[in-house]
């Protein structure tokens, strides 16, 4: 791989020194060769987002790479790799390819990979391709297990089940408002 890019360079800087060659011979090769250090750069992974201890969220959080989180999020997460540490405390629906629980989760959990370490706390439903309990985790809640367990339309009731808080205080506030009226 290293070889090919040296070899790319030197590529257009032959082109360029020679001037007699025509423009369009110059031209194509050097198109390649930024296209090729532009396929290199994504293969570098990120590192993962750390919501430290100290951290407190209210709001869903959403992200197409890894998070870890020691802190306290009340809101729904999606992620590719979501890491729960064992400070942590989740109380919303999580979704990610691969979730590892180390820490306390208070909601649904959605994951192609579902890991609950010794120190896992969950209460709630977990929905999975693969999943695997370390002895002396705690677990309060059904499991079920489906060939593609991020989609939630898969199951009819559990998008019934997440409004139901909100259409409770819409029909509050409509009878409060009623009442004014």
């Amino acid at each position: 791989m290293f070889s090919k890019s040296k070899i790319n360079e030197p590529g257009p800087k032959q082109a360029d020194a020679t001037p007699a060659a025509p423009a369009s011979a110059s031209a194509a090769p050097a198109a390649p060769a930024p296209s090729d250090y532009k396929t290199s750069a994504p293969k570098a992974k990120p590192a993962a987002s750390l919501l430290s201890s100290d951290l407190h969220i209210t709001g869903n959080v959403k992200t197409t790479g890894d998070i870890q989180v020691e802190g306290t999020v009340e809101g729904d997460i999606r992620a590719h790799l979501l890491t729960v540490g064992e400070t942590a405390t989740i109380k919303g629906e999580i979704t990610a390819d691969d979730v590892v629980i180390n820490g306390r989760i208070v909601g649904r959990v959605r994951g192609l990979k579902v890991r609950l370490t010794s120190t896992a706390r969950v209460e709630g439903d977990i929905i999975h391709k693969t999943i695997a309990i370390e002895s002396g985790a705690h677990f309060e809640g059904s499991v079920q297990r489906q060939d593609d367990p991020l989609n939630p339309g898969g199951r009819k009731s559990a998008p019934a089940a997440a409004p139901a808080a909100p259409s409770a205080a819409v029909q509050a506030a409509t009878a409060a408002h009623k009442a004014e009226g």
